[in-house]
């Protein structure tokens, strides 16, 4: 079978996920070419169609590829760290089907041609799906509007300064107020940087271990601002990777006002607390930092009455030079394709979502809130499909991901959910086909 071309594939003996639809039964699934042509409870009980190749679940759940709307993928200009390639391969092994770029690579995506070629890459290699945000200021120097109706043709689905707040409210404002007029989406790193210039969350543990701190208030005051600035635009603003009690509390208001808010939070923020710094881990540190354990509640709080939209891998590939370092000088981040789901999971395994719950925030939501075909169960869509056992245990070894960075603040830890294999566009990604 061409690799470019698969057959009539059927999935059978399979539990099939739908988020989008609430569907949670025993189940198969048709794909011919690249799409899902058939799938239904009960499907292939009288036996398969004859000359489809057959995949058998053996019971394990099919559901739509995860979408990962923010990761850092190093590429172009900092490869030795990260690149489309890897990342597909850690994307793919993690089920994720579709993943999200931010612009501060080298150059800066600030410009069609670093659109276009984000997007040319990605398919050649023809691994997970890569989109990519454009630079919401120019240089992401927070200054200057970047050409964002340009950036939008070009392809890009959001406009963002990556892992830089937009400090400037006057900046902020024009942004929002072009974003509105185009309905575009801006997404916020919500951190006011004057703040935020410490190495950990500030509080008892950081004061203790001698680290400079990050206050919650440096989160809370950015989300405060910016929200008086979507009420006078009525823009469309999306809140990235929130870490605190305050700042759910801030968004939960905002939706309530009305306002056109959404926001994410990563598996860090609800699986981990500043606890897990200990003795100086820099694979711990992260940005935002590890918050405290009452701020962990709120995140999983926050996701459970739907306050948080999205669950994002927010996968930060750093290398040795850079986090081997002493706490203070090591470099923010942590990588997170592999373990988004396994984590996600384990807010089912702890009550605080139902399976279907947990998988809308890594499928449907993700991929609505972009206007991606993908992220659910329909015919005709893009055959992008997980198959996993949400069972299975196995424990995180950094050195064994396939990131070529191993910054995992997971690792050594134990985790329930394997993927079994991943499809994009009809073909079996992973495990990686024989040569």
């Amino acid at each position: 079978m061409g690799i470019g071309a698969p057959g009539r594939v059927a999935y059978v003996n399979a539990r099939l996920l739908d988020p989008a639809s609430g569907l949670d039964a025993p189940g198969g699934l048709l794909t011919e070419g690249e799409h899902i042509v058939h799938f239904a409870p009960g499907l292939f009980d009288d036996g398969p169609p004859v000359g489809a190749e057959i995949v058998d679940c053996g019971g394990a759940c099919l559901a739509p590829g995860l979408v990962d709307m923010r990761a850092q993928l190093r590429e172009p200009g900092q490869e030795h760290k990260e690149s489309f390639k890897s990342a597909g391969r850690a994307a793919v092994a993690g089920g994720i089907t579709s993943m999200v770029g931010l612009p501060n690579t080298n150059p800066v995506i600030d410009d069609e041609a670093t659109v276009e070629f984000v997007a040319r890459r990605a398919r050649l290699i023809g691994l997970a799906k890569v989109f990519t945000y454009a630079a919401a200021t120019k240089g992401l120097a927070g200054q200057e509007l970047a050409e964002i109706g340009l950036l939008r043709q070009a392809g890009a689905l959001a406009f963002t300064d990556g892992v830089k707040a937009i400090a400037d409210a006057q900046v902020m404002r024009r942004l929002l107020a072009y974003a509105a007029s185009h309905d575009l989406l801006v997404i916020q790193h919500p951190e006011e940087p004057s703040l935020a210039t410490g190495a950990m969350n500030a509080g008892e543990l950081a004061t203790r271990l001698g680290l400079s701190g990050i206050p919650r208030e440096a989160e809370i005051i950015m989300l405060e601002r910016d929200m008086r600035l979507v009420a006078m635009t009525g823009a469309r603003y999306h809140a990235a990777h929130v870490s605190t009690a305050e700042g759910v509390a801030i968004l939960r208001k905002a939706k309530a006002a009305g306002l056109r808010v959404t926001c994410d939070t990563a598996p860090f923020y609800f699986a981990l607390n500043e606890l897990e710094v200990g003795e100086y881990r820099t694979f711990a540190k992260l940005s935002p930092p590890l918050r405290a354990e009452e701020d962990r509640r709120a995140i999983v709080a926050g996701l459970a009455d739907g306050t948080i939209d999205v669950i994002a891998s927010d996968h930060c590939p750093q290398d040795q030079d850079t986090k081997r370092l002493p706490f203070n000088l090591a470099e923010f981040g942590g990588i997170g394709l592999e373990t988004l789901l396994p984590v996600t999971l384990k807010l089912v395994q702890n009550g605080a979502l139902s399976l279907l719950e947990a998988l809308d925030r890594v499928t449907r939501a993700p991929a609505d809130l972009l206007g991606l075909e993908a992220g659910r169960l329909r015919t005709g869509a893009p055959a992008d499909l997980v198959v996993f056992d949400p069972e299975a245990p196995w424990k995180v070894v950094a050195d064994t991901m396939r990131s070529k960075s191993k910054n995992s603040p997971f690792d050594g830890h134990l985790v329930q959910g394997k993927v079994i294999r991943t499809v994009v566009d009809g073909r079996t990604v992973f495990p990686e086909p024989a040569r």
